[in-house]
């Protein structure tokens, strides 16, 4: 009697444990575990894996590893709960090394095991130790067991050896539905969306039993595609079969995606108001779908939809609503989903830590980004990359090196991306020797293959510094195949030097690489029209319109009282047209009066008379998104920062007209546009950053007791790049150009000394150009 009842308590602790396991309840496990021991069944094997087994599910590894080290004798069943649990703690490393340990024993893997150090390889995309466990699996006759045979085509399909999974699909001697369903999600994957279409056929013709998972992953290959045909059709044959939409929440959240990334969001939006338990994998589709067509008010009424609901909102959610106001530099949005994310766990993410730091990046707020950055308890080399990207979206060139050389010191391994961005930040400053030193460093990492792009860093920092027979050269000797933005950016450094026979023979390549992409016909003619070959210009945009090629309008935004103002080219739908014209004229009128700035109307790129050529400049659409936030804020000197962002490259006359403005009205300007930031600051502080950039030589006094002089020798214009543009910046400074422009001065009445005191330390310590790579066009 007393053994039946010893057995009868067994079995209830058993259950006990695993109905905890299975909820999650890791407090009444504990309890569980406390009674278990103190009856004496603290050695029972059983029991011992069922804890392992709920202390995995509930993310406590730490005791779920001290129970199997307590353990006096294990079995497979022990090893690989355990093995389980690192996996589901998305730590597939230490399964893996806990097999490795597993060879050591007595003890033997069976086929659960292998599928589950299978999906570790998978994860971690280690194609060379699955093959190692495939092996073994031959050796002992586990291979075409249905759980291992799965698990290895699902191993090879998500390390992209697409192949082996397809042989091990065809070899295998019965083929259940999970096996199908594989080898499609295995296609879907790896982007190979015409066969993941054509193995669903050929389950429909041998009449197999498609589930939710068949669907999703077939719905999945179409997205992939834009196969809208295709997945409407699929759509189609599961109303005609009753589907239930409304609970099926997997399936109709693939619908939801598909027609998303078609831009069928009527369609989109249908499906998601029939779904009753909705994901946020759903939720989160729809909300960016509405955010990529720019309906801003669509994707923020759905997020706070969102937010008032019980869905568990996580890391990937939080990133891409944050992402979505980085694309549009929504700052005061994108401050408010800062202090959001922190009432969330997953909000402690590193996902989500590098999206903030992007965030605060591409709306201009560098000290929010580094104090960000600086508090990670973790950073890893996105978020090193990121902040190096931004560093260099800035002109900060220097500052991007110090990072990078930082992010070694850290143990951090640079990868092809954090070379990319690097390149771009030395190319965007400048920095010539730095940019050939790591380009070589790059080429002998054997662990890094250098890519197209980072040879097209390489041909934008030949093309700025005007060495562009040296970046042809670069694009021929190059190793891989050249792209067509390796030769639009080579066609716009022949632009920006005036090197128009180049320039004509780069273009007309374009047209036979590229002749469906309209930019490629506005770039050439922009060429013709900037050496006054008009006729030749017009030809080339009349063919554009011939041919029905369309190029990307300008779009230019500005955020107003928390709501996003937009404006294209000649734009005159707001309701506030009028009166963005007037301010526009009286301060360009004001402009030109107190700096001299001229129109520059060769970007005007039409043969029309002078003024005309003015006025067409007045409505860009970055003129227009200033002239509204003046209208608001007035012309009063001073003030709060006016943030413009556009979608396509500013032009050379707003780039004028922005700096002008800055000076007039000492108001900060930051304008963001496809290819950079720039911050035109207020004149007094812009001192300061002339100060520091010239440093080792400034306040020169030579022989002229009444000026304060700055020197630009040769080391100096090497060092800062691109000289031109820094001393158009100092004359617009009020700094005087004498002696052949070797020299600038500055007039003593003109310098506010308190300006020169608080310079002060930085005057002695500063060795790089903080400033200098943002005026550069």
């Amino acid at each position: 009697m007393l053994q039946i009842s010893l057995m009868t308590e067994r079995h209830r602790l058993a259950k006990l444990l695993r109905v905890s396991s299975k909820n999650r309840l890791i407090d009444q496990g504990k309890q569980v575990h406390a009674a278990l021991v103190r009856i004496g069944y603290g050695s029972d094997v059983i029991l011992n894996n069922d804890l392992i087994d709920l202390y995995g599910k509930c993310g406590r590894m730490d005791m779920a590893c001290d129970v199997f080290d307590k353990m006096p004798e294990t079995n497979v069943v022990s090893w690989t709960a355990l093995m389980c649990g690192h996996l589901q703690q998305g730590n597939p490393k230490s399964s893996l090394l806990l097999f490795c340990r597993m060879g050591y024993t007595d003890v033997k893997p069976n086929e659960f095991t292998f599928s589950t150090n299978f999906k570790a390889c998978g994860v971690l995309k280690i194609p060379e130790n699955g093959m190692q466990i495939h092996g073994i699996c031959v050796r002992t006759g586990f291979e075409w067991f249905p759980a291992v045979a799965n698990s290895v085509m699902d191993m090879y399909s998500r390390c992209g050896r697409i192949s082996e999974a397809e042989q091990m699909f065809n070899l295998m001697p019965i083929r259940s539905l999970i096996s199908w369903n594989a080898m499609i999600t295995g296609y879907a994957l790896v982007g190979m969306g015409e066969k993941c279409l054509l193995l669903f056929q050929k389950m429909q013709r041998q009449g197999e039993i498609l589930d939710d998972f068949t669907f999703t992953s077939t719905l999945k290959a179409c997205s992939c595609l834009g196969a809208i045909e295709e997945g409407t059709q699929i759509h189609a044959y599961l109303i005609t079969r009753g589907f239930a939409f409304s609970v099926q929440a997997i399936v109709s959240g693939a619908l939801v995606d598909l027609y998303v990334k078609s831009g069928y969001l009527f369609e989109a939006r249908k499906v998601f108001d029939q779904i009753e338990q909705k994901s946020v994998i759903s939720w989160s589709s729809l909300i960016l779908g509405y955010a990529q067509q720019g309906n801003l008010k669509a994707a923020m009424d759905l997020f706070r939809q969102l937010r008032e609901s019980n869905i568990w909102v996580d890391g990937f959610v939080l990133s891409s609503m944050i992402g979505v106001f980085s694309d549009f530099a929504l700052v005061e949005q994108g401050k408010q989903m800062h202090c959001y994310t922190a009432k969330f766990p997953s909000g402690m993410e590193k996902s989500v830590a590098n999206s903030i730091v992007d965030m605060y990046l591409k709306c201009g707020l560098i000290e929010e980004a580094e104090r960000v950055f600086n508090e990670m308890p973790e950073r890893n080399v996105v978020s090193w990359t990121v902040m190096i990207t931004g560093y260099g979206k800035h002109g900060l060139g220097r500052e991007a090196i110090r990072l990078f050389n930082e992010m070694q010191v850290e143990d951090v391994e640079p990868d092809g991306v954090t070379y990319l961005a690097l390149l771009s930040a030395c190319s965007h400053s400048g920095l010539i020797e730095e940019s050939r030193e790591y380009f070589s460093i790059l080429c002998g990492d054997y662990r890094i293959k250098p890519q197209v792009e980072h040879y097209a860093c390489m041909v934008d920092l030949l093309g700025r510094a005007g060495c562009l027979k040296e970046a042809k050269e670069l694009i021929h000797n190059m190793p891989l195949k050249p792209n067509i933005g390796i030769w639009q950016t080579l066609l716009s450094a022949c632009r920006v030097h005036g090197e128009f026979e180049m320039g004509r023979k780069v273009g007309d390549m374009l047209l036979e690489l590229d002749g469906k992409n309209a930019v490629n016909y506005v770039m050439l003619s922009n060429i013709y029209a900037d050496a006054g070959y008009w006729r030749e210009s017009e030809k080339v945009r009349v063919s554009v319109k011939l041919k029905g090629l369309k190029k990307e309008g300008g779009c230019s935004w500005v955020e107003i009282d928390k709501e996003v103002h937009f404006f294209y080219n000649g734009d005159e739908r707001h309701p506030l047209t009028k009166e963005i014209h007037k301010i526009l004229k009286e301060i360009e009128k004001r402009i030109k009066e107190e700096t001299g700035y001229p129109y520059e109307v060769r970007f005007a790129l039409h043969d029309v008379e002078e003024e005309s050529k003015a006025e067409s400049l007045r409505y860009h659409s970055e003129k227009l998104a200033i002239g509204l936030a003046l209208v608001h804020s007035g012309v009063e000197e001073g003030g709060r920062t006016i943030r413009v962002f556009k979608n396509l490259r500013v032009c050379g006359d707003c780039h004028e007209f922005i700096k002008g403005l800055s000076k007039v009205l000492k108001k900060v300007f930051v304008v963001r546009d496809a290819n950079r930031m720039s911050r035109q600051l207020l004149y007094r502080y812009g001192m300061i950053v002339m100060l520091i950039l010239f440093s080792p030589v400034l306040l020169a006094k030579k022989s002229y007791h009444d000026y304060f002089g700055v020197s630009l020798d040769r080391e100096r214009r090497d060092r800062v790049g691109n000289m031109k543009e820094g001393t158009e910046f100092l004359e617009l400074c009020g700094f005087e150009r004498v002696g052949g422009g070797k020299f600038l001065f500055l007039p003593r009445d003109k310098v506010d000394m308190e300006v020169l005191k608080s310079a002060g330390t930085a005057l002695n310590s500063a060795i790089t150009n903080p400033f200098f790579g943002l005026l550069s066009k």
